[in-house]
């Protein structure tokens, strides 16, 4: 049976891998739109590929360019945030949400309020607006699918039991490419993005090396996986091949294996509630040899510790830790500020003592995200 798919943030890297598994099944699939931010004539390539209703580029300045690349198509150009929302909200049977940042809340939302299923990859969705969006997902049904490979791992040990059932979820983390780097101000842009299992883009990368990937997470677990904060672990694992374990009452812990590529998660969300094949191949355990773990270090690595006060506090404050987040990696790769100060920045905006009210609504959530980056900027100006 054909089934029908929109790809929010198709030229990225969980876009490209979703459309490869889509291109591996043609006669499964029919795209219905593609979106990107500003990558042009990849969008366009991709959309006449696939056979794209629309296309939206989210930089409107960029629309005439899209429409250019299109001509002789049917692929219908479009372009800006009402563009991408519109999109979203286009009846399918899956919508993959891989929009990085809270530039992707408004398509999400958009994608809930049809009842939509969403393969969700955008994180800042429930570490932003958690309450916000699931209960937007309560009120329209829509279904959540978690395409981030700990969240998915979590999502398929838990239907071997009861969510009642569960005594604790533990988290894996890779540790990133700096976990046994000494001179953490040392460390350049090229040297954080240079994860050592997975293919990311360089924000995601960073996210990685200062831990604040799994802090979010973290953060994210908590919505989607609500267990109680303290029974959700994290534990490093540089091999990356156990994604995430649940541990029972019983105390019987399962744990999903696999290869650091994301095309299982998301072949795990598009086959959901059956499985699909993928290309990849089959793991080797006796090859790997062996598997370790590691209590976190936070006091060099102090992000998981910083999520998860923030996710304590609740109300406003992991918007907040997104928002100045974002800022801080921005900043350090653009080469003004060092490794060693984005956590510490995080810290500093956190610490003030006027954090906004909870947010209620979506607009209420990008209010937040907005003053917050003001903020962060602020304190790296007087740094």
């Amino acid at each position: 049976m054909t089934r029908s798919i929109t790809i929010l943030g198709a030229t990225g890297s969980v876009g490209a891998s979703t459309l490869d598994l889509v291109r591996r099944n043609p006669a499964d699939w029919r795209v219905t739109a593609l979106t990107a931010h500003s990558n042009v004539e990849e969008l366009a390539k991709l959309a006449r590929e696939f056979g794209a209703e629309t296309a939206v580029i989210a930089d409107e300045a960029r629309y005439e360019e899209l429409k250019q690349a299109l001509a002789g198509s049917d692929v219908e150009p479009a372009a800006g945030r009402a563009a991408l929302c519109e999109a979203a909200a286009r009846p399918v049977d899956i919508v993959m949400a891989a929009i990085v940042g809270c530039a992707g809340l408004g398509p999400v939302m958009a994608a809930i309020e049809q009842g939509t299923t969403i393969a969700l990859a955008n994180k800042e969705a429930l570490v932003s607006a958690g309450e916000v969006m699931t209960a937007a997902v309560a009120k329209h049904g829509a279904t959540l699918l978690p395409v981030d490979s700990e969240h998915n791992a979590i999502f398929q040990c838990l239907q071997g039991g009861r969510m009642e059932e569960v005594r604790t979820i533990t988290l894996t983390a890779s540790g990133g490419p700096l976990r046994l780097v000494e001179d953490l101000d040392a460390v350049t842009p090229e040297q954080a993005i240079a994860h050592p299992n997975w293919d990311m883009g360089a924000k995601i990368s960073v996210d990685s090396a200062t831990m604040f990937n799994k802090g979010l997470e973290l953060i994210e677990a908590h919505h989607l996986f609500p267990v109680g904060l303290d029974r959700i672990r994290i534990v490093v694992h540089p091999q990356s091949v156990i994604h995430s374990m649940v541990e029972y009452r019983d105390g019987s812990t399962l744990a999903q294996l696999g290869p650091s590529d994301m095309r299982v998660p998301i072949a795990s969300c598009l086959a959901w509630p059956a499985r699909m094949d993928t290309p990849m191949a089959p793991l080797d355990l006796a090859e790997i040899g062996e598997l370790t773990f590691f209590k976190p270090d936070e006091a060099r690595f102090p992000a998981t510790r910083l999520a998860r006060e923030a996710a304590e506090a609740g109300g406003a404050a992991p918007a907040v830790l997104n928002a100045a987040n974002e800022v801080a990696v921005a900043a350090f790769l653009a080469g003004k500020i060092k490794f060693s100060r984005i956590a510490l920045m995080v810290e500093s905006v956190l610490s003030e003592n006027s954090l906004p009210p909870a947010p209620r609504t979506l607009e209420e959530v990008l209010r937040v995200d907005e003053d917050a980056r003001m903020r962060a900027n602020a304190i790296m100006e007087t740094a």
